[in-house]
């Protein structure tokens, strides 16, 4: 069975406590979907949130995005389009060889994926690892390493890919949902609505 979930990579949540989190190792993956704990939602919004915040004050001492939910929040709430390390995270259940996102084409570009059944490509990161999606030819070939002759590789049709691809979708509006209501509960006021709109648009992949 092939198993497609979208994923946040979550850093820095063992010594977090602007809100509950789950503590987990520094470049784990956290999906998105609509049956998370409200502390692996608190998780998947660190994440994003820290992305934002390092890509809009680059140079910064980032230890400061921690001081306050605010200045956390900050990045989320800029007309600048959004990212999310991360992506979708493919995995074969029956073999146990998983398909993981790397340094390029975050969850932000996750509608991305669209053009492969219709031949396109994907480069989802480069060495160390360079996982590679090529929907050129009858089926489409997910190779963990391309940089490695011997690397794992899940094969799918095209069907198969665009089946997996509606399930991100309403993965991604469960979580949006979700999270609203994390957000209503737990961020300081006058915020909820704001990063509700944000995540929304992220994962549109539009701007404001």
């Amino acid at each position: 069975m092939i198993v497609m979930k979208p994923v946040v990579e979550v850093n820095g949540s063992a010594d977090f406590a602007l809100w509950p989190v789950s503590v987990v190792p520094d470049f784990s993956f956290q999906p998105l979907h609509g049956g998370l704990t409200p502390a692996e939602v608190g998780t998947a919004v660190l994440a994003i949130a820290s992305a934002n915040r390092i890509r809009s004050h680059d140079g910064e001492d980032d230890d400061r995005a921690f001081a306050s939910a605010t200045a956390l929040l900050q990045g989320l709430l800029t007309p600048e389009d959004l990212v999310a390390f991360g992506g979708l995270q493919v995995t074969d259940t029956g073999t146990g060889v998983v398909f993981n996102p790397a340094c390029c084409d975050g969850l932000e570009s996750w509608r991305d994926w669209y053009a492969v059944p219709q031949g396109g490509e994907l480069w989802y990161g480069h060495p160390p690892l360079s996982p590679h999606a090529d929907g050129n030819g009858r089926s489409v070939r997910l190779t963990v390493d391309a940089e490695d002759p011997a690397s794992a590789v899940i094969e799918l049709t095209h069907g198969e890919l665009e089946r997996l691809l509606a399930g991100v979708e309403r993965d991604l509006a469960d979580f949006r949902a979700l999270a609203a209501a994390w957000a209503a509960e737990r961020l300081p006021e006058g915020y909820a609505e704001p990063v509700a709109v944000a995540l929304a648009r992220l994962f549109a992949g539009e701007s404001a």
